[in-house]
């Protein structure tokens, strides 16, 4: 039987959890690192980080806001990246508010696997989600020839793709996009809509063709 003293700590901690889980998030935009994140939500508990480097390729596919952050950009992570190129993901894995707790803006984003990762590959490609209308996907990123390359396979599918003249152009060097070995990258924007369409699926393998032609070029495995 618990003494009184034993009796209030235990009331206590169980007003505390109660707080914990109703209280609102603390949010991410206020954010300026992982280092800030990672002083209010606890991995495993909040988040997870898949972190899966092959030593023979130097491609990597990065999912940032990925699980229940940005829906469907893990899936589609690991779709392009199947098992010829190297695979990070970011997840949000809280019941609820993972967008508001967990979207770390792309250019604060230096989760150090990931930057450990990224500083072997040439070709660094993120995905993430936007809630612009249609099935779309918006291109940005540092890294112009492949910017382009990935625009002319996305556009053969018949999935409306563009380049120019949106809001995401990830030209801020410090963006994870464009922290890999040559300091340039690709971001891809997709549409809530096209996430959650068939065509997704024609996405996906245009940009691996992409990367596996570049990776044969270079003499890789892949």
């Amino acid at each position: 039987m618990l003494d009184r003293t034993s009796l209030l700590v235990a009331q206590l901690h169980t007003h505390q959890i109660g707080l914990k889980m109703t209280s609102p998030p603390v949010p991410a935009k206020t954010f300026k690192s992982f280092a800030d994140l990672a002083r209010f939500y606890c991995e495993n508990e909040d988040y997870r980080i898949i972190c899966r480097p092959r030593k023979d390729t130097q491609a990597c596919i990065v999912a940032p806001h990925g699980g229940s952050i940005e829906p469907k950009t893990s899936d589609i992570a690991r779709a392009i990246a199947g098992t010829e190129f190297s695979l990070y993901l970011f997840e949000g894995i809280r019941p609820t508010d993972n967008y508001e707790a967990l979207h770390l803006t792309s250019h604060y984003f230096d989760e150090p696997s990931c930057l450990n990762m990224l500083a072997s590959c040439d070709d660094v490609v993120t995905i993430h989600g936007c809630s612009v209308k249609g099935e779309v996907v918006l291109i940005g990123g540092r890294d112009n020839p492949l910017a382009n390359e990935l625009l002319a396979s996305i556009s053969e599918t018949g999935v409306k793709c563009e380049a120019t003249g949106h809001q995401f152009p990830a030209s801020n060097p410090n963006n994870i996009c464009n922290r890999g070995r040559r300091k340039v990258g690709v971001q891809l924007e997709l549409s809530r809509e096209l996430r959650q369409s068939p065509n997704i699926q024609r996405v996906e393998l245009a940009v691996r063709s992409v990367l596996l032609q570049r990776a044969s070029s270079k003499g890789n495995p892949a």
